[in-house]
């Protein structure tokens, strides 16, 4: 059975979702402070977690920075009431999958969990290993090495990465991979493609300002090469 951690400080909040989502046949865990919402991500095994930013004890944040150091990717879409840009990219620069700003509809969050999970699955069921340069994925385990060193990615870059390389020596537009690897423009922008390129191309990349890999085609988008 699907699990999911709500980690949400407001009663009504928490009480609202954990009720329609046990109604979709999820089964699912609330805690309401930070510290224990850490906890629990780490001992609960949660397929997915939805994470509040603003918390006691230790912000929703914070909590997902010291998720992803410990290399746990488990899925997190961070709950919010920021709508502000800059907090949004923070989120995923620091390994959020997804973000929905409050007030949301139970019909988007519902479209976006599901998203997710589809993806995790997909990534899990087709080829489970690839290696470049001195890269190793194993996109079933997701677990990544450079050389003798532990790379850290979030599922959002595993699915990011998997589909560049089922794409190998394409060009592809930054629309195509909104389209394919977010699933939906509600918040996702051009701008969100960039961003995760970036970050990628420092996980893997010997020289990131000159990447040899995700290479920038002027005008058009990205092509990954092996």
């Amino acid at each position: 059975m699907i699990r999911i951690l709500v980690v949400e400080d407001d009663p009504a909040i928490s009480t609202g979702l954990k009720a329609s989502l046990e109604t979709e046949g999820y089964k699912i865990l609330v805690v309401n402070d930070g510290e224990e919402g850490l906890n629990a991500a780490m001992n609960e095994n949660p397929t997915l977690i939805l994470l509040d930013i603003m918390l006691p004890s230790m912000s929703g944040l914070e909590i997902c920075m010291k998720l992803r150091n410990k290399g746990v990717v488990t899925p997190i879409i961070m709950l919010t009431a920021r709508a502000e840009e800059a907090d949004k990219l923070l989120g995923f620069e620091l390994g959020a999958d997804d973000y929905v700003t409050k007030p949301f509809s139970m019909k988007e969050l519902l479209a976006r969990i599901k998203a997710i999970l589809k993806r995790r699955v997909a990534i899990e069921d087709s080829f489970d290993f690839y290696e470049f340069d001195d890269v190793k994925v194993n996109f079933k385990n997701m677990e990544t090495t450079k050389g003798d060193k532990h790379i850290k990615m979030s599922l959002k870059e595993y699915e990011l990465l998997k589909f560049f390389i089922r794409h190998i020596d394409e060009v592809v537009t930054r629309n195509t991979l909104l389209d394919e690897v977010w699933g939906y423009d509600v918040f996702p922008t051009t701008r969100t493609v960039d961003n995760y390129i970036m970050m990628l191309r420092k996980k893997i990349e010997t020289n990131p300002a000159i990447p040899k890999h995700i290479q920038t085609i002027h005008s058009a988008g990205y092509k990954f090469v092996k």
